[in-house]
């Protein structure tokens, strides 16, 4: 396995298998999310050493508002608890943090501790770590319309015009997208962005997810030929 790949490279993760893994175990859903975060650190470690320049994660959907109460409190309290503790950590490792999504809906004290954690790394320049955070790609494309609709345009959109109102128009397109836990959909993740990206999907759940499950996706990735709808 090579140490670097080629950049700019994109890599996201549809971290799934958290609650599963936790049931498998007999524990409550909240510590398999808990798991999950140790993953997520893992990987991010292990996706700088390759050389991936941008690594986005699908942390909490729009739809997952509709979760039982109890977990969704469980979950923002953890992002609450990573962003305090953890951005100290990613500003020694030259880490940029970005995020992904709607803002309504969200705690106000969650939102001020994510515009917190992006302007303490803006600076950075290793690997670009982009949080998809009550994000869903058809509220994306929505939105994208609205804000162009606001515009009163008079001329016709193209379509590098439409992907300039998307929430991060200067992130490079994923060129891989990973899912865990053994579902194959993407789940309303990067749908815009997401046109050519290559799919890799793995049995194990996100809690055990780890290097060298990192490495297979990027072997795997690294045999695919991309066409972009082309004949070669």
């Amino acid at each position: 396995m090579p140490d670097t790949l080629p950049s700019p490279f994109h890599v996201a993760l549809i971290m799934d298998g958290n609650g599963r893994w936790a049931k498998k175990r007999f524990l409550p859903r909240l510590l398999g999310h808990r798991a999950g975060i140790k993953a997520l650190e893992r990987t991010v470690r292990a996706a700088w050493k390759l050389g991936i320049t941008h690594l986005s994660v699908y942390a909490f959907s729009t739809e997952n508002w509709s979760r039982p109460e109890t977990e969704v409190k469980g979950l923002m309290s953890l992002f609450r608890f990573s962003l305090r503790r953890k951005v100290e950590e990613i500003q020694r490792e030259n880490v940029r943090i970005r995020f992904a999504g709607t803002r309504s809906g969200m705690p106000p004290d969650v939102l001020e501790l994510m515009d917190w954690a992006e302007k303490t790394t803006a600076g950075n320049t290793g690997l670009t770590f982009i949080a998809c955070l009550n994000y869903g790609g058809r509220r994306e494309i929505v939105d994208a319309v609205n804000t162009l609709l606001a515009e009163n345009r008079k001329s016709p959109v193209s379509e590098k015009d439409f992907a300039g109102r998307l929430y991060l128009p200067d992130v490079p397109d994923p060129d891989l997208i990973i899912r865990t836990s053994g579902e194959q959909r993407l789940s309303n993740f990067w749908l815009w962005e997401g046109a050519y990206s290559e799919l890799y999907f793995t049995e194990t759940l996100w809690p055990d997810f780890g290097p060298g499950d990192l490495e297979a996706a990027i072997e795997y990735f690294t045999g695919r030929e991309r066409r972009y709808g082309s004949v070669r």
